[in-house]
């Protein structure tokens, strides 16, 4: 690919996972990493120094130099850091979750509707070989559990942990089940922050599926696996180390086999799907109105957790 037909990229916010994804499309082939938007200065020196990347003064700066961004600053700035860069044409991936509110959720993709842009929504587990095994095993589930567990640490706090984490496994089920979601009932608790750090929720879909999210972002180790039991026997996976078994039913026993997972890194996949969906003018995965869903379903447990405080 020449340097013409590359696609000119950018990040809006290099701070701890934007960093990241400057990397990644520092290395990919199909685009040029062109700059970063980012007003911490010793965060977008170390992004400037490493990729030779240029810095821009304003997020308008960068949408008219790039053909594509990520956004990756803190999610209340999701949509003011969003529109501008989408009116400039730009293509976006977002990260989870989209923004805070159904309302800004609409404005996004309402902009993006009326400039021709896509929104891709960095619900990264989609990405992850695991999910691609999952989305081949599973058939009509009659019960889901997932746990998402991680240390205490200042960022992300802006949202709960409802937003900061459950919101991934609340895509995941969403994705699986495939059916309307009729119930949700969900409990939550402040441990060193002032939204939920702990949560869980029962989600009960149309055809009576059930799936239990538990998450914590006060835990002293980190998980992200999933449990699926169905008709045909039960799954367990391992999202973080990208392994898990299989357990079928063979006439009156069980037989256990190791999932065949080829690992990956689940951002580079993700990246590489957004500026494939860029190249050739396709939707993605988890698009705008995916995120949409799953922020709902999200905003919807916190509503019941803060109701009972």
């Amino acid at each position: 690919m020449s340097e013409k037909e590359k696609i000119r990229c950018g990040v809006a916010g290099v701070g701890y996972l934007g960093q990241h994804h400057a990397r990644i499309y520092n290395e990919l082939e199909s685009c040029n990493l062109v700059g970063i938007f980012e007003p911490n200065q010793d965060a977008a020196k170390k992004v400037m120094d490493l990729y030779g990347c240029e810095r821009f003064k304003t997020v308008e700066e960068l949408g008219e130099s790039c053909d594509a961004v990520s956004v990756v600053c803190p999610t209340d700035l999701h949509t003011e850091v969003s529109i501008p860069l989408i009116e400039k044409a730009c293509h976006l991936l977002i990260e989870k979750p989209l923004c805070v509110s159904s309302e800004e959720a609409e404005e996004i993709l309402r902009h993006a509707q009326n400039t021709g842009t896509i929104v891709q929504v960095g619900h990264i587990e989609h990405y992850n070989p695991v999910m691609e095994f999952l989305e081949d095993a599973v058939e009509l589930p009659k019960y889901l559990t997932g746990e998402r567990l991680a240390p205490f640490q200042l960022r992300g706090t802006e949202v709960g942990v409802v937003l900061d984490l459950m919101i991934h496994d609340i895509g995941i089920v969403m994705a699986l089940v495939g059916q309307p979601l009729v119930k949700v009932d969900a409990i939550g608790v402040r441990v060193l922050s002032a939204t939920e750090d702990i949560a869980n929720a029962r989600l009960v879909f149309e055809d009576g599926c059930v799936a239990n999210l538990s998450a914590s972002r006060v835990s002293e180790k980190k998980a992200r696996e999933i449990r699926v039991f169905q008709d045909s026997g039960y799954l367990s996976l391992d999202f973080m180390n990208q392994k898990g078994h299989l357990i079928r039913k063979n006439e009156k026993e069980l037989e256990k086999s190791e999932v065949p997972v080829e690992k990956g890194e689940p951002l580079a996949l993700e990246l590489k799907s957004f500026l494939d969906c860029v190249i050739e003018t396709r939707t993605p995965k988890t698009d705008g109105s995916f995120g949409k869903s799953a922020l709902e379903v999200a905003l919807n447990i916190t509503k019941q957790i803060q109701s009972t405080w």
